[in-house]
């Protein structure tokens, strides 16, 4: 029952807040859908586990690299988590 709720919290957003008012994100799938994807597969606390995830990551502080031995480029994260360049979001890559 929360589950249903927090999915259609997320969808609200979605309709209240247009995608150019939005916070960029970090990430190449934005939080807001991940969350949804997340809360609909796994359930509330799933969802409300990486929705703290990425309100935690998903901001300033974070790091671009590129690796030195295979010319890869990863972003590290507040936490310290490295994040693979295919989850990346391609504005960042540029």
């Amino acid at each position: 029952m929360i589950k249903h709720f927090f999915l259609i919290f997320i969808r609200f957003y979605w309709v209240l807040i247009p995608e150019s008012k939005r916070r960029k994100c970090i990430f190449r799938e934005s939080c807001s859908k991940h969350v949804f994807e997340v809360t609909s597969k796994s359930g509330f606390w799933k969802g409300v586990k990486a929705f703290k995830f990425r309100y935690k990551n998903c901001r300033q502080g974070y790091q671009i690299f590129q690796n030195p031995i295979n010319n890869k480029i990863h972003l590290i994260l507040p936490n310290r988590d490295i994040i693979n360049e295919e989850n990346i979001a391609k504005r960042l890559l540029k």
